[in-house]
């Protein structure tokens, strides 16, 4: 086994973005006094792992379906190069199912030990739903992704369904003030899909990957990416108005910077290799952003 080949399949550079759903929902159950570390791990694990499956399923999914060539221009893929054959690909989806199985119901244990059965049941199902969704992305007969559905995913799993369910982990209850943080990394995370959806708008149209760049255009991209970052942004603002308590909670303000100027690059900005570039920035900014919210909203 090529440890660099698999590597580069597992595209590390994606778990910021991945991340920052756990971050923000660990952070929110701290500030709230309900922190549990076993908790915060197993649900960074059971991220990571979901994450690399999701890479690997598209990595493999994009070959098989021919919808990844050579003119993409975001990082080589291995198996459409023959890095990798297309049986050890599926070997390795294999074992990273495994794995995030295995995560997710230690997490389930440990999350939700001396509820009742219902709760337990309701996540083992949403995890499924997870490696599901990273499954469908580009396999099976009917992948999400090639219909313009992977923009509402992102920000379900990315957002809504990671923040809350972290939380809820955590605590063992729902808050109602929980769900605007989502919506905030839901959209963030989002516009990270979208500048790779505005990155690969060529490509994708020629194999007939119907993502919402290819089937509205660019001028429609680059508008709503600015829609999903200012969405963010008047969802914190709104959330810090009422619920401020200190001035550290505008530690999450220091971020906004970045994402002033990946907003102005997307817009205007037409050259693929520059659009990668700013994917990567806006994943990392929006890392950050969930560190300084939290960090914020626990001092």
């Amino acid at each position: 086994m090529n440890i660099k080949i698999w590597l580069q399949a597992f595209r590390l550079r994606t778990l910021p973005l991945a991340l920052s759903n756990a971050v923000m929902g660990s952070f929110l159950a701290l500030a709230d006094g309900r922190f549990r570390w076993p908790v915060l791990v197993l649900t960074l694990c059971t991220i990571t792992f979901l994450q690399i499956l999701s890479n690997l399923a598209n990595d493999y999914g994009d070959a098989v379906s021919g919808k990844d060539t050579q003119e993409r221009t975001g990082p080589q893929r291995v198996t459409v190069s023959g890095l990798v054959t297309r049986k050890e690909m599926k070997r390795m989806i294999g074992i990273f199912i495994s794995l995030s199985l295995l995560s997710g119901t230690l997490l389930i244990f440990f999350g939700l030990k001396g509820l009742s059965w219902k709760e337990p049941v309701v996540f083992f199902v949403l995890g499924l739903g997870a490696i599901a969704a990273a499954l469908k992305y580009t396999l099976g007969k009917k992948p999400y992704g090639y219909k313009g559905l992977g923009d509402l995913f992102v920000f379900l799993f990315f957002g809504l369904l990671g923040v809350i369910g972290t939380y809820y982990l955590h605590t063992n209850w729902f808050e109602i003030h929980v769900i605007i943080p989502a919506v905030i990394i839901g959209l963030f995370s989002t516009g990270v899909l979208n500048i790779n959806n505005l990155r690969d708008t060529e490509t994708d149209r020629k194999t007939g990957k119907l993502t919402l760049a290819v089937q509205f255009g660019d001028d429609f991209a680059r508008k709503y990416h600015i829609l999903l970052l200012a969405g963010g942004w008047f969802f914190c603002l709104a959330y810090l108005g009422i619920h401020y308590q200190s001035p550290w909670q505008g530690l999450c303000l220091l971020s906004l910077p970045l994402f002033i100027r990946n907003g102005k690059i997307v817009l205007h900005e037409h050259a693929p290799e520059r659009l990668n570039r700013e994917l990567k920035n806006l994943a990392l900014a929006t890392f950050l952003f969930a560190l300084l919210f939290g960090l914020g909203m626990s001092l």
